[in-house]
């Protein structure tokens, strides 16, 4: 059985090389979802869940797999947003809005995934379960680049999104900042830290 990996099928996503922005083509993907905000550093919300989002991934991938499908669980990934944009190039934490996510194979239902939830929440009995959701994402022309390095030092490539690129090239933002989290932070020195940055954008009116 061959299994499927978004980071294999979708490179460009999810394993660009460049470190300065450049555009990107994201096809629409399907993903499971969790909303909320805060510091994710800080709030107990937060690591509520992602952990309740992975045990609904991995309840998904175990019912896949069993049906002859298998795939390999997607890294985490985290649109950010706030009234206010420059919060992400000042960190000011608390005024994020989150809503972190797992992508999912193409072949996976929404009725696959609502009883995945079910289970998962049988099983764990962790209350955030049951705010786990099916989203859609199409994102299409996006900024995009590799961040390696700790999560607080994004400041100055997103001040350059902000203030120079879009502007530079007749653009403007058309959706919520995104990041890919590749690897296991738990296992990695920060300044190794890979994160995909990811912006969709629009030609400017102006």
């Amino acid at each position: 059985m061959t299994r499927y990996d978004v980071k294999r099928e979708l490179k460009q996503c999810y394993a660009p090389k460049n470190t300065d922005w450049a555009l990107v083509e994201v096809p629409a993907q399907q993903f499971i979802a969790v909303e909320g905000s805060g510091d994710p550093n800080t709030g107990a919300d937060y690591a509520r869940a992602v952990e309740a989002l992975y045990a609904v991934a991995y309840t998904i991938k175990f019912a896949s797999k069993a049906l002859d499908r298998d795939f390999v669980v997607g890294p985490l990934e985290g649109l950010w947003w706030s009234d206010d944009p420059e919060v992400f190039v000042t960190r000011v934490k608390d005024a994020w809005q989150w809503r972190m996510l797992i992508s999912q194979p193409d072949w996976i239902t929404e009725d696959l995934i609502d009883e995945a939830r079910k289970t998962a929440l049988e099983k764990k009995g962790l209350p955030a379960i049951a705010e786990v959701r099916r989203e859609t994402l199409d994102e299409g022309t996006c900024a995009q680049l590799l961040h390696v390095g700790p999560y607080d030092d994004e400041g100055p490539a997103l001040a350059r999104l902000h203030h120079v690129y879009l502007a530079a090239n007749g653009l403007r933002m058309s959706g919520h900042h995104h990041e890919i989290y590749l690897g296991d932070h738990r296992r990695t020195e920060p300044a190794k830290f890979r994160t995909v940055l990811r912006q969709p954008v629009q030609v400017s009116d102006l």
